[in-house]
C-alpha cells in the first residue's frame, strides 16, 4: 500500500485557526448588518433654496426657476424639469445654466413663455461632488393653487437592489484594498520570508481579486445607480460612455489602470523576490519594491480621494492628499494586523523580530491616522452640535470609541510581544528529515518512494516544530490578542465605510439651517371672528372663519355668515383672499361652497409661506350691497 503524506488540513495544529475563521465569520455578520442598516446614500450635496420657493404662489409666470444647492454637483440634460398640472414640461428642455458665484453653487432652466395658473412640480436630480447621486422635486403655483396629476417617482435615486448591491460593492472594495496593501506592506516592511509563504501569497492576491471584481461591479452599475435603476441598464454602452466623462467614472478605470500595475508588483513580490538568496541584491531589490508598491498604492487610494468627500468642501486641496494618507495608514495597520493573525495560525515560521517591527508599524500608523483624522473629523462636522446631532458625527463617535478599545487591546497584544521568543527546535527534530530518506535510500528504495517519505517527513517536522511553538504560552497569548485586535478591525472597517457614504455633519447642519429659516408653524387653528355692514337693509352681521391647522400647507377653511339676531345668515356672495404683504404674494382667492344655511367651507387651501397674512372677505347681501372687510392673522 503507498503511503502518503498527511493532509495539513488533517493535522491538529489547525484547529486555532478554525476557532479564529469562527470569530471572524461572526464579525462579519455585524460587518453585513451595518451594511444592511446603511440604506441608500444619503444626499452629500443639500438643496439649500429656490427660486421661486417650496409652496410659494407668485402672481406671474416667472423667467426660469433656479435651485441653490450646499456643494458642488454635475448636472446634464433633463437634472432639472419643471412640470405644469397636467405633466407635460413646462421649461424649454435645454441643459441646466450654471449661475453659480463664488461659493454660492446655483443652477436654473428656462420657462416657456405665457405659461397658465396652476401648480407646477420641479424634479430634479444630479451627481453631487463626492460621486452619490442626489434628487428631489417640490412645487409653487402661479396665480392660485391647483390640483396636479404629475406623479413622482417613490423610490429615491441611489436605491433599491441597484443601490444595495452597488452599496456592498463599495465595503468590499475598502476590504480589498486594505487586504491587498496591508498584506503586501507586512511582508516587505515586516516579515520578508512571508513572500515565499502560501498563505500570506494567498492573502494578498485575494485582497486584488477582491478589489478587482468590486471596481469593475461599481463601473458596470454607475449608470443604472445614478439613473434608471435597472440591472439591465448595466451594459448599455452609450450609457457606460456617460459614465466614464464623469469624474467618478474616470477615478474607476484610474483604479482598474492601477489594479494592473499592482499584478504586475504581486508577481515580482512572489516570484522573484521571494527566490532571491544574495542579501544585496535582495535589499536593492525591497527598496524598489517599497518605492514602487508605495506609488500603485497612493495612486489606488487617491482614486477614492478624488471622487468622494475629501474632493469637495473646503480645503478639497488639503483634504485630498491628507485622505490619501488616512487610506494608506489604515490598510498598513488593519490588513497588517489580518497578515499577522493569518501568519500566526497558519505558518509555523514568523518570529518575535517580525511581530516586534508589525508593533511599529502599527504605532506610526495610529499617530498618522491620529493626525489625518482630527483633521478629517473637523472638516466634516465642524462644531459640536453637528457631532452630536447628526448621523455622521454619532458614527464618527462610534468610530473613535472602537479605535479606543483596539488601542486597549493593541497595548495587551505589545505586552505579549515584548515577552515573546523564538523557541528553539530541538536537535532531534531535525534529523529525522534527512537521516530517515538516506537510509531508504541506501537501502535499494526507488527514487519515487523516497521522493514521497521526503515529503512525508517534512511534513511531520514541520508538524513537530508547529507544535513546540504553539506551546509556548506567551505565543499562544499573542495569537488571542491578535485575534480580538482583527475582530475589532473589521467592525472599524465597516463603520468607516458607512461614513463614506453618510452626509457629512456640517453638510446636515446647513442645510437645516437653510430649511429652518422659516417661520415655525402655529400652535393650532386660526379663529377669526368680522363684523360686516354692507348699508343695506338686513346688511349687519358677522363674519366667522376657522383656518385649520392654520400652517403652510393645505388647509381646511370654514366660513360663517351670522345676521345682527346672531341667527345664521344667507348671503348671495360670499368671498375670501389671502395676502402676504410682506413678500408680495397674493392676493390668493379663496372660493368657498355653501354647505347649508350661513356655512361656507373650502378645501386644499394652500398657505405657502409663513408670516402675518391678510385676510379679505368680500360679503355682499344684495344686489348692490356689498362690503369687503379684513384682519391680519398670523399663520404657520
Amino acid at each position: 500500500m503507498t503511503a502518503t503524506a498527511p493532509r495539513p488540513g488533517a493535522s491538529p495544529i489547525r484547529r486555532p485557526f478554525t476557532a479564529a475563521a469562527l470569530a471572524v465569520a461572526l464579525v462579519s455578520l455585524v460587518f453585513g448588518l451595518i451594511l444592511a442598516g446603511a440604506g441608500p446614500a444619503s444626499a452629500h450635496a443639500a438643496l439649500t433654496g429656490s427660486d421661486p420657493q417650496d409652496g410659494a404662489v407668485v402672481a406671474t409666470a416667472p423667467k426660469e426657476v433656479t435651485l441653490t444647492f450646499s456643494e458642488a454637483i454635475a448636472v446634464g440634460d433633463g437634472s432639472i424639469r419643471v412640470l405644469d398640472p397636467s405633466s407635460k414640461r413646462a421649461d424649454t428642455g435645454v441643459e441646466p445654466k450654471d449661475l453659480s458665484d463664488g461659493s454660492t453653487v446655483r443652477y436654473g432652466v428656462e420657462l416657456l413663455p405665457g405659461l397658465p395658473d396652476g401648480t407646477y412640480t420641479v424634479a430634479w436630480q444630479a451627481i453631487s461632488a463626492d460621486s452619490h447621486p442626489i434628487s428631489g422635486a417640490f412645487t409653487f403655483s402661479i396665480g392660485a393653487p391647483s390640483e396636479t396629476t404629475v406623479a413622482l417617482p417613490s423610490e429615491e435615486v441611489g436605491g433599491g437592489p441597484v443601490g444595495v448591491v452597488y452599496g456592498i460593492a463599495r465595503y468590499v472594495a475598502y476590504a480589498g484594498f486594505t487586504l491587498l496593501v496591508g498584506g503586501a506592506a507586512f511582508v516587505l516592511g515586516c516579515w520578508p520570508r512571508g513572500a515565499s509563504v502560501r498563505p500570506m501569497q494567498r492573502l494578498v492576491v485575494r485582497g486584488w481579486v477582491t478589489l478587482t471584481a468590486a471596481t469593475l461591479v461599481m463601473l458596470l452599475l454607475r449608470n443604472p445607480y445614478t439613473g434608471s435603476g435597472k440591472f439591465a441598464d448595466a451594459f448599455d454602452l452609450d450609457g457606460l460612455q456617460a459614465v466614464l466623462d464623469t469624474k467618478p467614472g474616470a477615478a474607476l478605470v484610474s483604479r482598474l489602470l492601477l489594479l494592473g500595475a499592482a499584478a504586475l508588483f504581486i508577481a515580482v513580490l512572489f516570484g522573484t523576490y521571494a527566490r532571491r538568496e544574495d542579501v544585496v541584491e535582495k535589499k536593492d531589490l525591497t527598496f524598489g519594491l517599497a518605492v514602487g508598491g508605495g506609488v500603485v498604492a497612493a495612486g489606488i487610494a487617491a482614486t477614492w480621494a478624488m471622487s468622494e468627500h475629501a474632493s469637495t468642501g473646503i480645503q478639497a486641496g488639503i483634504a485630498m492628499p491628507v485622505d490619501v494618507l488616512h487610506l494608506l495608514a489604515v490598510a498598513a495597520w488593519l490588513g497588517g494586523l489580518v497578515s499577522l493573525l493569518v501568519a500566526l495560525y497558519r505558518t509555523p515560521d514568523i518570529g518575535s523580530e517580525a511581530v516586534r517591527r508589525f508593533s511599529r508599524v502599527a504605532f506610526g500608523s495610529v499617530l498618522v491616522l491620529a493626525a489625518t483624522g482630527i483633521y478629517q473629523s473637523w472638516r466634516q462636522v465642524g462644531s459640536w452640535s453637528a457631532l452630536t446631532g447628526t448621523r455622521y458625527g454619532q458614527l464618527l463617535i462610534l468610530k473613535v470609541a472602537l479605535i479606543a478599545v483596539l488601542l486597549a487591546v493593541a497595548w495587551f497584544s505589545r505586552r505579549w510581544t515584548g515577552r515573546l521568543t523564538d523557541t528553539a527546535v530541538p536537535a532531534s527534530v531535525e534529523p529525522e528529515a534527512a537521516t530517515e530518506p538516506d537510509a531508504e535510500v541506501a537501502d535499494g528504495v526507488a527514487p519515487e518512494r523516497a521522493a514521497q517519505l521526503a515529503r512525508q517527513q517534512a511534513v511531520l517536522t514541520a508538524t513537530k516544530k508547529k507544535r513546540i511553538r504553539d506551546a509556548d504560552p506567551e505565543r499562544s497569548g499573542l495569537r488571542r490578542s491578535v485575534l480580538a485586535e482583527a475582530a475589532i478591525a473589521v467592525v472599524l472597517l465597516a463603520v468607516t465605510t458607512v461614513l463614506t457614504s453618510t452626509e457629512p455633519g456640517r453638510t446636515e447642519v446647513e442645510a437645516k439651517g437653510a430649511s429652518s429659516s422659516a417661520p415655525a408653524p402655529a400652535a393650532g387653528p386660526v379663529n377669526l371672528s368680522m363684523p360686516f355692514d354692507t348699508g343695506g337693509q338686513n346688511g349687519k352681521g358677522t363674519v366667522r372663519i376657522d383656518i385649520d391647522p392654520g400652517r403652510t400647507g393645505s388647509n381646511e377653511m370654514h366660513v360663517w355668515v351670522d345676521g345682527s339676531d346672531g341667527k345664521p345668515m344667507d348671503v348671495p356672495e360670499l368671498k375670501v383672499a389671502l395676502t402676504l404683504e410682506a413678500q408680495e404674494i397674493g392676493p390668493l382667492p379663496v372660493v368657498p361652497d355653501r354647505l347649508a344655511e350661513g356655512h361656507w367651507s373650502a378645501s386644499g387651501v394652500q398657505i405657502p409661506m409663513a408670516g402675518e397674512w391678510k385676510v379679505d372677505v368680500t360679503v355682499r347681501t344684495s344686489d348692490i350691497d356689498q362690503v369687503t372687510i379684513d384682519k391680519n392673522v398670523k399663520i404657520g
